[in-house]
């Protein structure tokens, strides 16, 4: 049994269910994002594990030990949310021991555990300040060194960087990720930025409408999703999605395009996955940094097509330029550099790599396998 266990949890308010069966295993020092839209449940889960809200049917094991029915207080958890939660009136250092003290750890052990999360975060020199008179980035740093400072068996944080502008949250974003590779300790973290899920995380539990759509790493969820929403969910910008009709192409499949009034074939790859789909509708997925420029480095790219294609919007973005074509009356975003990229209006000739191309189920919305 790994550090956190949730067994088939359900949670229903006045008969509205909202979270519908979740089961996740969390090993010893994993990181795991939850992640999901606003209303998928995922803050939820998270107050059910704290013990901060109700199970209304399933497990939660921490640690191997069943807590369902434990206060938070006998969790071994520490919290830390997006609102900081710090005591104005006391000083950094104060509110860092301040758990320890309710707790009736001796003052010595009190003292030497501040100087070590002080130190961990690199805010020595803050710690006989008070909450304003500290930045938003050190409030965070400061809550984080609460939570680290009781030494817990699982830190649970609720979306702590929402508050934060973007360029600090890139920084906390940093920091957290090194404060987990210090420590080693088992993490469960909600956000709805699935950059976040992505730069932190070891596991994502991508969240929708009280389910788990997909469990992964995030090399796994990003190259192979397991239905639309995740493929459109996770990544930025979004995975592009082209419909199109499977077509005989030679001794293969193909699927059937459109630009400019222009028709042709894309070659399918893992074509026997869609040998019961000749003829009908499916939905490609290909990631806008599949679509890029055509350069002598590419070499013979496998699995790749080239083709001339009209820009109709160029978006700059500093070390890619963002390109918008047509294709099969679908919006198509690709990726390419800026030193390439053609002016609206021109034709460009970009390279498709269909090798990690991946395709769906557009009554079902699922992968097509």
């Amino acid at each position: 049994m790994g550090a956190l266990s949730i067994r088939k949890v359900r949670k229903s308010y006045a008969g509205t269910e909202i979270l519908k069966g979740i089961d996740l295993e969390v090993e010893q020092g994993e990181f795991l994002i939850l992640v999901g839209p606003s209303g998928c449940g995922k803050s939820t889960l998270l107050s059910m594990i704290a013990g901060l809200d109700d199970i209304t049917s399933g497990e939660v094991h921490i640690a191997g030990r069943r807590v369902n029915d434990l206060p938070p207080k006998d969790r071994d958890i520490a919290m830390v949310f997006q609102s900081y939660a710090l005591y104005p009136s006391m000083t950094v250092r104060e509110n860092i021991s301040f758990g320890l003290e309710i707790r009736k750890i001796p003052h010595a052990e009190r003292e030497a555990a501040v100087d070590r999360v002080a130190k961990i975060l690199q805010i020595e020199h803050l710690l006989d300040r008070r909450p304003s008179q500290l930045s938003g980035g050190q409030r965070q740093r400061v809550a984080m060194g609460r939570a680290i400072a009781r030494n817990p068996a699982l830190f649970l944080f609720d979306e702590p960087l929402s508050n934060l502008d973007a360029k600090l949250r890139v920084e906390m974003r940093t920091e957290i990720k090194l404060l987990h590779q210090r420590l080693g300790t088992t993490i469960v973290y909600v956000t709805h930025d699935q950059i976040e899920a992505m730069t932190l995380g070891d596991k994502i539990a991508v969240m929708k409408a009280g389910e788990v759509q997909q469990f992964g790493t995030p090399n796994e969820i990003y190259r192979n999703p397991a239905n639309l929403f995740v493929a459109g969910f996770m990544g930025s910008p979004a995975m592009n999605f082209i419909p199109t009709r499977v077509v005989e192409a030679g001794s293969g499949l193909g699927l059937a395009m459109e630009s400019g009034g222009e028709h042709f074939v894309f070659p399918a790859i893992n074509g026997e996955a869609l040998r019961s789909k000749l003829g009908s509708e499916i939905i490609l997925g290909i990631r806008p940094e599949q679509i890029t420029e055509v350069v002598d480095s590419h070499g013979d790219v496998p699995h790749a097509v080239t083709r001339s294609i009209k820009v109709d919007l160029s978006e700059p973005t500093g070390p890619d330029t963002l390109l918008l074509v047509r294709l099969n009356n679908t919006k198509v975003t690709c990726r390419v550099c800026p030193d390439f990229a053609a002016r609206p209006g021109e034709q460009m000739k970009l390279l498709f790599d269909l090798s990690k191309a991946v395709y769906f189920d557009p009554a079902t919305e699922q992968r097509i396998r």
